[in-house]
């Protein structure tokens, strides 16, 4: 069979990219398989999901079983200096972060790509579940998966035009279920292996036990305080607390107390009912355009405002290259600064930046 080019496939060890790599050199392609060594805490090395010794050797028994060169990429201090640190300074700075942007965007479609490029790669893919297609005008639109209960878009919202114009994914078009069963026909060693939705570098753990034992800042106590300035209690650090949180905030009450801000400068923790947690407008800094910025400024769109929430009807108001105001139609709850707002038209994934408290706030990095 006619070789169609050299792609490089980032493989776990997972289902999904075992199951890419496959389908790549079924479809004819030149594959290489490349995995990263990722940074785990002192003490806890075997427990990052991405590459536990475990994954590293399903990963290379896959290869062996296609045939294809693997390679395993040492990225433990670029990726600490670009998700886990910045994961950190988040929290302490009252913002509850995502990770996975930072890695998709620094460590996926930066060292791992640069890796591929360097090697002379035609291609670079990833198991992610989206799909791309390109235009007329040699541009590539990002859009939804087929499997709306795997579609990974919103972390990928963080890619430009040169990250996806050689990108491929290959399992965008499959239901998990497919994905599966492609793994049973290719007789895979990963056919069964379960997924895991937890933060690679938390092995499963409670962020709050992570930032304990990896910061240095202390974590000082203050006041809880419902909207009517009323002090219900004390927290044992804004850290350990998120937009929208209920359970163990330490509150005697006969009612339901949610968590609706973190006051960095009072070191005060605001709490009310489950209709304050409710928003219809926010802002939204370090906006990415996958196709470049839309022509009009205000549109109308689907807005997502965490991975596994819904797509909200509303609108947007673009008054910077990189920042907007977005206008729900229905209020939604615990929309939460430091979480991306992705929009969509339809299907197809315009872009995304951070949710912020204010115009004038900080962006991603």
């Amino acid at each position: 069979m006619r070789k169609k080019g050299t792609v490089v496939i980032a493989m776990s060890g997972g289902v999904d990219s075992s199951v890419c790599a496959a389908l790549l050199v079924k479809q004819g392609y030149s594959v290489i398989g490349m995995m990263l060594k990722l940074w785990s805490e002192n003490g806890h090395e075997a427990e990052n999901r991405c590459c536990t010794p475990d994954s590293q050797r399903l990963a290379k028994n896959v290869a062996a079983q296609l045939d294809i060169p693997f390679y395993i990429i040492d990225a433990k201090n670029d990726f600490y200096d670009a998700v886990v640190t910045p994961f950190m300074q988040d929290y302490l700075a009252g913002i509850t972060p995502n990770p996975c942007l930072r890695c998709n965007r620094n460590i996926r479609w930066g060292l791992l790509l640069e890796n591929a490029q360097q090697i002379g790669a035609d291609f670079f893919a990833t198991g992610h579940y989206a799909i791309l297609r390109h235009n007329k005008a040699q541009s590539v639109r990002l859009f939804r998966a087929r499997d709306d209960t795997k579609d990974q878009s919103y972390v990928l919202h963080v890619l430009n035009q040169r990250d996806l114009e050689k990108t491929l994914f290959p399992i965008g078009n499959y239901l998990k279920s497919e994905v599966r069963q492609l793994a049973i026909d290719f007789k895979l060693p990963v056919a069964v292996r379960r997924d895991s939705q937890d933060l690679c570098f938390l092995g499963g753990g409670d962020y709050r036990d992570f930032l304990r034992r990896n910061t240095q800042e202390p974590f000082i106590p203050g006041k809880i305080i419902d909207q009517h300035g009323n002090v219900l209690g004390e927290h044992q650090g804004l850290p350990f607390y998120t937009i929208g949180q209920r359970k163990n905030l330490g509150i005697n009450s006969t009612k339901p107390h949610y968590v609706i801000k973190k006051d960095v400068l009072t070191n005060s923790l605001i709490v009310g009912d489950k209709e304050t947690t409710l928003k219809k407008e926010f802002f939204v800094n370090g906006v990415n355009w996958i196709n470049g910025l839309p022509k009009h400024s205000h549109l109308r769109v689907g807005v997502k405002v965490r991975y596994r929430a819904p797509i909200l009807n509303g609108t947007i108001q673009i008054y910077a290259e990189n920042q907007v105001r977005v206008f729900l139609d229905e209020p939604y709850y615990d929309i939460t600064p430091g979480q991306a707002a992705v929009f969509y038209q339809k299907e197809c994934c315009l872009g995304g930046g951070l949710i912020t408290e204010n115009a004038d706030s900080r962006s991603e990095g």
